[in-house]
């Protein structure tokens, strides 16, 4: 475990055994940030939570965000969509923890189809288990995810009940609420993203893989409450991924919000420089009354 003071930040292994659905492969873990800052992470092998816990001077809510960056299954963008969104959580006296996930890779996966959401079971049992130590509320706890880590946090949002990891607790392994960030939801071919669909099912899916892991059609009247953001013009992943999970969770009566924004295209992260509105804002007030 390693502890960076600053941030109150504290990155603990995922598994405490071995990694399930694994390979033994070397795989290079590769870390680069570029010019604008944004730090981009591959190579993942050994999958880790980093947590962020309110500072001492602010109010602890109890409630707690497991974050999935995006980043279409190849890389993880794990600051702008990330760390930063980490801090401002626990900023806000919410405990925050980044998932860093297996990207699905044949090479280190028997599976590559239920690596990803392998490791966000875990977590969310991980959090769960060990609420009560870290001041969070086992009813309070929810998954957000941006791009290809919005389909991610969705499909664990739906497919929760189907536990893939060893779970001797009978732990929920089910989120009390989700963000969703211009999210991938779907994997059928007229709304989804090509580059995400194909990194995590192959370049030629089974129609059943494909109806399985398309979220919007896997909706229940268990699924939890959600909290979407898309702009209108996002020509990676049409906004229409969020608009058919909308209208299935509101089938269900399910508590839902959709938030758009005419312009900011994809991957802005907390900041639509469009705008001087902020959703993380409306998210806030979203969050405190469900």
């Amino acid at each position: 475990m390693s502890t960076l003071v600053a941030y109150s930040q504290k990155e603990m292994a995922l598994y405490d055994m071995e990694v399930p659905n694994s390979k033994a492969f070397s795989m290079d873990y590769v870390q680069t940030t570029d010019d604008n800052g944004i730090t981009r992470v591959t190579g993942v092998t050994n999958p880790t939570l980093i947590a962020y816990f309110p500072p001492k001077d602010v109010v602890n809510t109890g409630k707690a965000v497991i974050i999935c960056p995006g980043g279409g299954y190849a890389i993880l963008a794990i600051s702008h969509e990330g760390l930063d969104v980490a801090k401002l959580l626990a900023a806000k006296g919410i405990s925050a923890f980044v998932l860093k996930y297996r990207l699905p890779k044949d090479e280190i996966m028997v599976d590559k189809r239920i690596g990803p959401l392998q490791d966000a079971q875990r977590a969310i049992q991980l959090v769960r288990e060990r609420a009560s130590e870290w001041g969070i509320a086992e009813n309070q706890i929810g998954i957000a995810g941006f791009s290809a880590g919005g389909h991610l946090a969705a499909t664990l949002s739906t497919h929760y009940s189907d536990a893939l990891i060893a779970n001797p607790q009978h732990t929920s392994l089910r989120p009390d609420f989700s963000l969703l960030v211009y999210p991938v939801i779907s994997l059928q071919t007229q709304l989804t993203h090509g580059g995400s669909r194909t990194n995590l099912l192959g370049s030629n899916p089974s129609t059943d893989d494909v109806t399985l892991f398309s979220n919007e059609l896997q909706v229940t009247a268990d699924t939890p409450p959600a909290f979407l953001v898309h702009a209108e013009d996002d020509q990676a992943v049409p906004i229409a991924n969020s608009e058919a999970y909308v209208a299935a969770l509101q089938r269900h009566g399910i508590a839902v919000k959709l938030l758009t924004y005419p312009e900011g295209g994809h991957g802005f992260g907390l900041n639509n420089k469009t705008t001087t509105d902020k959703w993380f804002d409306h998210f806030l007030d979203w969050l405190s009354n469900h």
